[in-house]
């Protein structure tokens, strides 16, 4: 079973939410990036973008696909996590830390109420939640 920390929220879209007053940094799981196999390309947006919550913000290109990642919280980018340029297997080493993807400066942060818990998303990802 995929690694789920107990202290993230998640989306259905398997992407993880670390909440810390209005921001909030976003990452893919572990789950997505075993799914994805290596990762050898990201693509994100700019510090100063703005999206609207389910707005595709970027692309990871691994061995066996390009996925989209949606923004799970409406926000602007706040920081980009430039390391994942230069070393894009950041994500399958180390998802929840310095695979990290970008910091979101949250437009309003009622909106983590709509994020599943991880034992929600445990849940889905029992269910078969692809």
């Amino acid at each position: 079973m995929a690694n789920v920390p107990s202290d993230l929220k998640y989306t259905k879209e398997h992407e993880w939410v670390r909440v810390s007053g209005s921001s909030a940094m976003v990452g893919v799981t572990d789950f997505a990036q075993q799914q994805l196999g290596d990762v050898v390309y990201v693509e994100l947006p700019k510090e100063g973008d703005s999206f609207g919550a389910s707005d595709e913000f970027g692309t990871l290109e691994s061995v066996k696909a390009v996925s989209e990642i949606f923004a799970p919280l409406a926000g602007k980018v706040v920081k980009v996590n430039a390391a994942l340029v230069e070393s894009p297997d950041l994500i399958n080493m180390d998802p929840y830390g310095d695979g990290w993807l970008i910091e979101i400066e949250l437009a309003d942060s009622k909106q983590t109420d709509g994020l599943l818990s991880a034992a929600q998303y445990e849940a889905l990802l029992r269910e078969g939640g692809e």
